[in-house]
């Protein structure tokens, strides 16, 4: 009987463990430590076990009230509990009348294989198929009320008002912090120069450190009619969309791309990078927005931003918005390559991120023999 009565409190240990009620597993757990000692007192070695009957009715007590919160049959257990103990204290002082202990047996049984049945079975089916009752009392956390709000506005990318939420602040000349196939970025509308120029401000970036622009599709570029030779053309069309950023000859075309006010701010005097995303929702914002001048969401010199989390705790007092996107994929930034010189001296590796620079080559050499 004392086995078998261990065996079930691991049992249902196990099991609501299983199922993340970390309290009830404790309990449990708990509980079926307290069987191990009776082998012993069975045997008449029942010294100590009298002081530590004492004990447990103490921290039982404890549990009757956090179990109160959670459901029925975990107070019941521990009521059975503490009722059980008095029978261990009873017996360690020889005096346990045999029928309270027979009825306070059946009762703790019937509980327990109760409690263990219903565990099992809302495990297995991810579900509340058989009751475990209310709890008694719920507390209130009063956690998310004290919680202090974001710094700036906080959409979710999978709703359609939080992509529009960001991409009116964008027009509007806003920073805003955006997921992208890589890490998170800072993003500036091209069409307000200011906005850049904010973006050096917030990242205290170095002036002579060139800021990218995106686009969500090659064919704004071709749209453009950018002065690019068939190898570059080839190239791009085999790297994009993706993690690489070319950096090509800058010129009037540009602002047929829908750069606008922002030449100047983008790029350096004669080349800039462009990057097509591969990311579903980072394409739809640009397409709200026009072209986007894009550099990592990070103060200067430190390590890149990989959740919409980290952006907000970093920068989002100096932002108007983050666009929330959980996890990127990625954990460093972009590669990129060098394209000016394509067809006089090939491609050089400007700086390698997520892209391999091998794996860049051999794109390189394949379009090149083709």
């Amino acid at each position: 009987l004392i086995l078998i009565g261990g065996f079930v409190q691991l049992l249902a240990g196990f099991l609501a463990f299983r199922k993340y009620d970390h309290l009830g597993g404790a309990a449990f757990l708990t509980f079926s430590a307290l069987w191990s000692p009776l082998v012993d007192i069975g045997a008449g070695n029942s010294e100590g076990f009298t002081a530590g009957s004492i004990a447990f009715l103490v921290l039982n007590a404890f549990l009757i009230i956090l179990a109160s919160s959670f459901n029925v049959v975990l107070l019941c257990v521990t009521l059975a509990m503490e009722l059980l103990t008095i029978c261990f204290l009873l017996f360690t002082l020889e005096n346990l009348p045999l029928p309270f202990e027979i009825v306070m047996l059946i009762i703790f049984s019937i509980i327990c294989f109760y409690g263990a049945t219903a565990s099992l079975a809302n495990c297995m089916f991810g579900k509340d198929l058989v009751m475990m009752g209310p709890p008694l009392f719920i507390v209130e956390s009063s956690k998310k009320d004290s919680e202090d709000p974001p710094p700036c506005i906080c959409p979710k990318s999978h709703c359609t008002s939080g992509l529009r939420t960001i991409a009116d602040l964008l027009n509007t000349g806003a920073v805003c912090g955006v997921p992208t196939d890589t890490v998170y970025a800072l993003a500036a509308s091209c069409k307000h120069p200011e906005a850049i120029e904010k973006v050096y401000r917030i990242k205290d970036r170095p002036q002579e450190k060139p800021i990218c622009i995106f686009i969500s599709n090659l064919d704004q570029l071709r749209a453009a009619s950018p002065p690019i030779s068939p190898l570059l053309w080839e190239f791009m069309e085999n790297v994009y969309p993706g993690g690489i950023g070319c950096i090509i000859r800058k010129g009037e075309w540009l602002k047929k791309l829908g750069v606008g006010a922002g030449y100047s701010r983008v790029g350096t005097q004669d080349s800039i990078m462009i990057r097509v995303p591969d990311l579903t929702v980072l394409v739809h914002l640009i397409d709200m927005t026009g072209p986007l001048a894009i550099t990592s969401a990070n103060p200067s010199g430190e390590v890149d931003s990989t959740h919409h989390d980290m952006v907000i705790s970093r920068l989002g007092h100096k932002l108007e918005g983050v666009l929330c996107d959980g996890e990127s994929d990625e954990v460093v930034a972009s590669t990129v390559v060098n394209c000016t010189k394509i067809d006089e001296s090939g491609i050089t590796i400007v700086r390698e991120g997520c892209i391999p620079a091998v794996k860049v080559m051999q794109i390189f050499e394949s379009v090149k023999n083709r």
